[in-house]
C-alpha cells in the first residue's frame, strides 16, 4: 500500500512540474520556431518552411514574425529565441552581422557568409532560394522615355533637379548606403526624402518622387508601371535569400536540414515576385500564399 502512494504521490509531483514519463506522452511535442521579417516575401517564405516540416515529419513550427531587421534576426537566433530564420540575404548580411567589407561577386560573398556563420556562430547559411531581393532605383516609365533612362549614370545629367525617395536607414547605413553611392557613382541628388520603403512606389508613380529606390522583387514595380534602372556600376551587392539555421537544431532533427536543403534554386525571382503580388495587392495571407506555391510544385507528394 505503501508502495502505490509514493508511485501516486511521484506521478502527481511530475505532473505538477510539466513533466512527463516516458511512453506517457503523446506525439512529438518539439517545436521548432521560424523568424521572420515584418514583409510579405519574408513570412510567405516562412511559412514555406513551417508547412513543409508540419507535412514531413511529426515536429510542429511556429512563426515568430514582425522581426524588424536581420540583426534582429540574427541576435534571436543567438539567443534561441527561433532555430531558423527565414530569409537572410549576403548583401545584408555581410556589412552588418559580419561587419565585413561589400563584395560585388555572388558566388564570393555566398561563400564568405556560409563559412563564416558556420566558424562564428556555429549556424548553417543554406544555398540560396533562388531570387535575390536587391535595391533598384527606380522611375515611371514616362520619366524613362523621356529622359532616355536605362541605367543609373543615365540619371547625372538631371540629378540635380531630381527628388529621390528612399527609406533612411539606407540613407545613413554604411558601405552601400548614400554615401556609398556617391562615391561610386559621382553625383548626388538634388533633394533626398526619408520615407518608408512601402510608400516609395506610390510616390513616385503619384509624381511626389522623381527616382526612387525599390526592391527588384517587389510586385509594385509592375503594379504601378514602373521601370528599374540597370545598376551599370555593380554599387550595390548582390542580395541571394537563403535560410539560416542553429547546428543544434540541424543535429537534433536532420530531418530539418533535408527540407531546407531542399529548397535551393526552387524559387527565382519571378515567382517570389509573384507571391509577393498575391499577399500585397490581392490581400492574400502569407500561408494560403506558401501552401499554393507547395501544392502547385508537388511539395506535398511523398
Amino acid at each position: 500500500m505503501k508502495r502505490i502512494i509514493i508511485t501516486m504521490m511521484i506521478l502527481a509531483l511530475l505532473l505538477l512540474n510539466g513533466c512527463s514519463l516516458p511512453g506517457l506522452s503523446g506525439s512529438s511535442t518539439d517545436t521548432i520556431k521560424i523568424g521572420a521579417l515584418n514583409t510579405s516575401e519574408s513570412m510567405t517564405v516562412a511559412y514555406i518552411i513551417k508547412q513543409l516540416i508540419e507535412h514531413k515529419t511529426d515536429y510542429k513550427a511556429e512563426i515568430i514574425g514582425n522581426m524588424g531587421s536581420s540583426i534582429v534576426q540574427h541576435q534571436a537566433l543567438e539567443q534561441g529565441e527561433v532555430d531558423i530564420t527565414g530569409t537572410r540575404y549576403t548583401g545584408t548580411d555581410l556589412p552588418g552581422t559580419l561587419q565585413m567589407e561589400l563584395v560585388t561577386d555572388t558566388d564570393e560573398a555566398l561563400k564568405i557568409v556560409q563559412r563564416e556563420f558556420q566558424k562564428r556562430f556555429d549556424q548553417t547559411w543554406f544555398d540560396p532560394y533562388g531570387f535575390e531581393n536587391s535595391y533598384t532605383f527606380t522611375v515611371t516609365s514616362e520619366l524613362a522615355k523621356e529622359k532616355n533612362l536605362k541605367k543609373v549614370s543615365d540619371i547625372e545629367p538631371y540629378a540635380a533637379d531630381l527628388r529621390l525617395g528612399v527609406d533612411n536607414a539606407w540613407l545613413n547605413r554604411e558601405g552601400d548606403g548614400y554615401q556609398g553611392f556617391i562615391k561610386t557613382y559621382g553625383f548626388e541628388f538634388g533633394k533626398t526624402y526619408p520615407m518608408q520603403i512601402g510608400l516609395v512606389y506610390q510616390a513616385v508613380a503619384s509624381g511626389e518622387m522623381d527616382v526612387v529606390l525599390a526592391y527588384t522583387t517587389d510586385d509594385r514595380i509592375e503594379e504601378f508601371n514602373l521601370v528599374n534602372l540597370e545598376d551599370d556600376k555593380n554599387f550595390f551587392p548582390p542580395y541571394d535569400a537563403s535560410p539560416v539555421a542553429r547546428n543544434d537544431l540541424l543535429k537534433s532533427h536532420p530531418e530539418v536540414r533535408k527540407i531546407l536543403e531542399s529548397l535551393a534554386g526552387k524559387i527565382d525571382e519571378d515567382t517570389m515576385r509573384y507571391m509577393n503580388y498575391e499577399a500585397d495587392a490581392k490581400m492574400k495571407e502569407p500561408y494560403v500564399v506558401a501552401k499554393e506555391f507547395l501544392e502547385k510544385n508537388n511539395y506535398f507528394e511523398d
